[in-house]
């Protein structure tokens, strides 16, 4: 094991930004990273899309968490995210999406279960999209609670079954609304047509992979990977239509069309898209007191570009744009605030990274 916990990279912004901040690698033998969580012990869960969840504790030590649930870890598929409950400190209850199925038979799942001292215990899935898909990409995965205690779970369209993103009775390129116990809140846009639509929250989208609440605690602001080129942040509401793949910026990996559109009155406008792609995962919303100048930021992971973008948002547009931690020339997987202020960083080569002030 490659244990570099604590070591200081030392890397100063002083130029790249108008910020300066140091990048601090605690572990970097990190498998398939995938999404952080903050236990209130200062204990991170780290779940490893190739079906892994790691408790890193500070001293560097780790544990590999047992009762984890089996995935279906091909292409895309694995562990997404993991979260804790807004009650973790009465309850100790965690939720974990997943790639839930087989080859033939997949979907985007979700579990809650208890942590116990050696791993999960008491385990129950509250979570299967449907239909059930035979791709293993475009799961989404990213979860959400609301400010009531509901939990948005970002879905994706399944590659190969896109045109789905506009059918609200199918769970696919979805993001949907659920409580904790897989139960269906009375108040979902479409709740009175029964079935998968009664869970289904927004639509049109096609593979969300950041999903954050705004400094306010009521907005809620999601990004999506385009096909090639259309990538975007959206400001989502219940009910909307977010466009996929009715309206795109992006074209097909063919280099046809997707849609002869690229906006549409009746769909919901991006705040930002990129092309060429960024390929956007892990997103958060900075609101603490370590950097000032970057209170109310968006920061979108950036795959493609190895980078982080900060997105200046001003009164419901976004103003400016800013890439940083580019010096890390790592693919950036998630990007969370922590409990201390700081913003921490997993990267697809296995690195737990922190940010910390100059």
């Amino acid at each position: 094991m490659r244990n570099v916990a604590l070591f200081l990279l030392a890397i100063s912004a002083m130029g790249a930004s108008a910020t300066d901040y140091q990048l601090e690698t605690l572990v970097d033998d990190l498998s398939n990273p995938w999404s952080i969580a903050f236990l209130p012990d200062g204990d991170f869960l780290i779940a490893e899309r190739d079906g892994q969840i790691q408790r890193l504790r500070p001293d560097g030590s780790r544990q590999s968490l047992a009762g984890v649930p089996e995935t279906y870890f091909a292409g895309q598929g694995g562990f997404f995210d993991i979260l804790l409950d807004p009650e973790f400190t009465q309850n100790r209850t965690v939720y974990l999406s997943y790639a839930h199925g087989t080859s033939s038979n997949n979907g985007t799942g979700v579990i809650r279960a208890r942590l116990g001292e050696a791993g999960l215990e008491n385990s129950e899935l509250i979570l299967l999209s449907e239909p059930a898909r035979a791709t293993p990409q475009h799961y989404g995965g990213r979860l959400l609670f609301l400010p009531d205690g509901s939990l948005l779970v970002t879905v994706g369209d399944g590659f190969e079954y896109r045109e789905a993103a506009q059918d609200v009775d199918q769970q696919l390129g979805k993001i949907l609304r659920i409580y904790a116990d897989g139960s269906v809140p009375p108040d979902n846009p479409f709740f009175a047509r029964g079935g998968p639509a009664a869970k289904v929250w927004t639509y049109g989208h096609r593979n969300s992979q950041g999903l954050a609440l705004g400094v306010s605690g009521e907005e809620v602001f999601m990004h999506e990977h385009g096909p090639y080129g259309g990538d975007e942040v959206n400001h989502v509401l219940p009910g909307k239509n977010y466009g996929w793949p009715a309206v795109t910026k992006g074209i097909d990996y063919s280099g046809a069309y997707v849609s002869p559109f690229t906006e549409h009155p009746s769909m919901e406008a991006a705040l930002i898209s990129w092309s060429p792609s960024i390929a956007p995962s892990g997103f958060a919303v900075y609101s603490g007191e370590a950097f000032p100048e970057w209170q109310g930021s968006l920061f979108v992971g950036a795959l493609v570009n190895q980078e982080v973008r900060r997105l200046t948002l001003k009164e419901g547009r976004i103003v400016a744009e800013e890439a940083l931690f580019a010096e890390l020339e790592m693919r950036i997987r998630d990007i969370r605030q922590g409990p201390d202020e700081l913003l921490y960083i997993l990267t697809d080569e296995g690195s737990l990274v922190r940010v910390k002030p100059d």
